[in-house]
Order: structure tokens, then C-alpha cells, then sequence
């Protein structure tokens, strides 16, 4: 790992992640009520016992790519972007489509008032982040109960350690544009919806601690924004 700073204290548990997070934004980003968010663990569930899984799993679909680039120009703006109404979007530049970033990856996300940049991780890469407009809350997730929230306004910088659960809170009335950067040109990114939707039901039933029934209604496919929840 490219972090000496990466210690024991680091190791990821989703059930801690939501443990530690408000209840309002689990709700929000498993598009649950609030009721139904209290009935999750309030505390990390490090072997859960259950039924053995079966392999039934759903692929992510890959995101569209487009071919105006060169060698040491990419057109960011003019990528169609990953678009979530009433949530944001984002736009990124990796090796994939500029492969002259071979160490690392660039991207701007507006997210919209209200809406969450869903719980998520990366586990190959440090995150930087520049606000360029807008103010959010912005959470970091260390492991063993460990969470560090903080408000970000234009001209902020924020930084989340490789591997560490993280979420961003546009708690503004105006757009949130953030331009981010990885220390990696492949970064890999782990949303919980994705998490979620490509996990058999009865592992989630069994590190969740609820029933078939209540998995059903847990996200059915990968959101990355979760929109404002309707008044």
C-alpha cells in the first residue's frame, strides 16, 4: 500500500461505516426510511454467522468512453457525464481514456443541494479534493468507530487516506463543484449501493441483521448520488 501512514486502525467494516454515519444519510443513500435505517447494526459486525452464499452476483455495466483525446490534452468537459437527475454528475480523466495519466486520475462531481455522494471507498488510491464552489459536509470513515466529519467551502482542500469510507453532503443551497484527484490512473471505487446490488441477499440478510424482506428493499442498482429526499 502507498501510505505509510496506513496503520491497523484503518481496517474497513461496512456495518461500522453505518454505524458511525447520521441516520438520516443511511436513509438517504439506501433510499430507506429512517425507521427501517434504525434496524441496522449500531455497531460493527465482524463475523456475522449465516447461511453459506451462492454465487449469484450483478455486474456493474461500464461506463461509456468517449475519443477526444490526444497525447497531453484530454477534453474533460466535453465528456458525456455520469449523470444522476436531481443528484449530480461527474466527469473523470484516467489512463483508461487519457493514457498518458498513467499515476494518476483527475475528475470533477457537481452534486446538487441536498443530494449525498454516496458512502463509498477506494481501495487502491488517496483522494484529493479542491472546492471550487459550493460548501458540503464531507465525512471520513477510519475504522474502529472512528469517524472525522468536516464543512467545506470554495477554496478548501480535503484529503481521505486510501481504503477509508468516505461521503460528501452538499448541505448548501447551490451546486457543489469539487475537483478531485487520485494518486492512480486505474483508481477503483467501491459505492455501498454497488456494494449492495452485487451482494446475494442472504449475506446482506446475515451482516445487516435483517430479513429477506427488508434486503428487498435496499437499493436494487448502483445510485453513486443519492437526490434530496422529497419533502
Amino acid at each position: 500500500m502507498n501510505n505509510g501512514t496506513f496503520t491497523e486502525k484503518h481496517t474497513f467494516s461496512i456495518t461500522d461505516f453505518i454505524a458511525q454515519t447520521p441516520i438520516e444519510l443511511v436513509a438517504q443513500n439506501l433510499g430507506i426510511s429512517i425507521a427501517e435505517a434504525q434496524q441496522l447494526p449500531t455497531q460493527e459486525s465482524y463475523f456475522a454467522s449465516g447461511p453459506v452464499p451462492d454465487d449469484s452476483t450483478l455486474d456493474a455495466t461500464e461506463r461509456s468512453t468517449t475519443g477526444l483525446t490526444s497525447m497531453h490534452r484530454y477534453p474533460l468537459m466535453a465528456q458525456d457525464p455520469k449523470r444522476v437527475p436531481g443528484g449530480g454528475t461527474e466527469r473523470v480523466a484516467s489512463a483508461r481514456l487519457f493514457p498518458i495519466s498513467t499515476n494518476m486520475t483527475g475528475a470533477i462531481i457537481e452534486i446538487q443541494p441536498g443530494a449525498l455522494r454516496e458512502m463509498h471507498w477506494h481501495p487502491n488510491t488517496d483522494e484529493w479534493q479542491y472546492y471550487i464552489s459550493g460548501t458540503a459536509r464531507m465525512a471520513i470513515f477510519l475504522g474502529k468507530g472512528e469517524l472525522i466529519e468536516d464543512q467545506f467551502e470554495a477554496g478548501d482542500v480535503g484529503y481521505v487516506p486510501e481504503g477509508a469510507g468516505h461521503y460528501i453532503y452538499n448541505n448548501g443551497t447551490e451546486v457543489c463543484r469539487i475537483l478531485v484527484g487520485f494518486n492512480n490512473g486505474q483508481h477503483e471505487t467501491i459505492d455501498l449501493t454497488k456494494w449492495i446490488s452485487s451482494t446475494p441477499d442472504d449475506v446482506l440478510a446475515t451482516n445487516l441483521e435483517i430479513n429477506r424482506e427488508q434486503v428487498n428493499q435496499l437499493p436494487q442498482r448502483h445510485w453513486f448520488i443519492a437526490p434530496a429526499p422529497l419533502q
